[in-house]
């Protein structure tokens, strides 16, 4: 396989896992909390590499997943009991977290492996040499490309076990609380799910696309449907044509091809925010034209338009 492959094949991945996760973020209006986690697990990271002195993926995804849930709690505490608007403690707790991640990766740099622009920007065009290979020498392909593989897999298994209650969560808490099902528990794991996510992704992709593919096709897709079905099938898919053309587009710029990718998510948010069915500026300007024309006609008291 060409590096191209393994490198779309990644940025593909960790899209689709970010854009699940992201449906169930939008829904319920976290979008913000996505981005609060996604820069707040720097410092778990950080500190499972000083406590271990490895990259290995399973004390990352315990140092992310802690302070992941952590940033929830701290985001609830703020909100519940400090009186603070929703927004202002997650400003305050993902600023805070982040500043600390950044100074112990400053401070700490020659006793890990990780940097500030890896953090950033990710090293997508690494990917196809980090390999894992077996005892024998037999090459098993890129590290990332599995990690991120299972979990997508992972994320999507959990997600068709959950569905259900996940959905009322979503649309309705109090009536999910009413019927028995454990909110704040499915609060919490969704909260994990998006920190293990965001951790698998970081090194790969870095902080900017997972909190653009975390939020970007999820609403991109939120404008297109009514369905919460197809709006998460269409945020998997704008994620990865994302993933495509921002390879296709940072290969013709020579241009950083995780900052790409992100270009090609926003674009696809606007075309959906001009386009979209429903919801689009062409459409309601449409709707508000006939409706116009239609209030004209009885105002002269010629037939109603059909």
């Amino acid at each position: 396989m060409s590096p191209a492959f393994w490198i779309v094949l990644a940025g593909a991945l960790a899209a689709a896992s970010c854009a699940l996760v992201g449906t169930f973020l939008v829904l319920r209006r976290m979008s913000m909390l996505g981005d609060a986690i996604s820069h707040a697990v720097l410092p778990g990271i950080a500190v499972a590499f000083l406590l271990t002195g490895s990259r290995a993926p399973l004390p990352m995804l315990i140092g992310a997943g802690a302070v992941g849930v952590l940033t929830a709690l701290l985001v609830e505490g703020l909100h519940r009991g400090g009186r603070l608007q929703q927004d202002a403690a997650i400003g305050v707790t993902f600023t805070a977290l982040f500043a600390v991640g950044v100074i112990l990766v400053t401070a700490f740099a020659g006793q890990i492996d990780l940097d500030q622009e890896c953090v950033l920007y990710g090293e997508l065009a690494y990917v196809p040499w980090d390999t894992w290979t077996l005892a024998d020498g037999r090459s098993l392909g890129p590290r990332a490309v599995w990690i991120l593989g299972a979990t997508l897999a992972a994320n999507a298994a959990w997600i068709a076990l959950a569905w259900k209650e996940l959905t009322v969560c979503a649309f309705d808490p109090e009536l999910a609380a009413s019927l028995g099902i454990p909110v704040g528990a499915f609060h919490l794991a969704l909260m994990a799910a998006t920190s293990v996510t965001t951790v698998t992704a970081f090194e790969s992709v870095g902080a900017i696309l997972v909190v653009a593919m975390l939020v970007g096709p999820a609403a991109s897709a939120y404008l297109w449907t009514e369905r919460l079905s197809r709006m998460a099938l269409l945020a998997v898919a704008f994620g990865v044509a994302s993933a495509v053309l921002g390879w296709r587009l940072a290969a013709a710029l020579d241009a950083s091809i995780a900052g790409a990718m992100s270009v090609v998510v926003g674009a696809i948010f606007f075309v959906s925010i001009l386009a979209s069915p429903n919801h689009g500026v062409v459409a309601r300007a449409v709707r508000r034209r006939r409706l116009a024309a239609r209030r004209g006609t009885a105002l002269s008291g010629g037939p109603a338009a059909s």
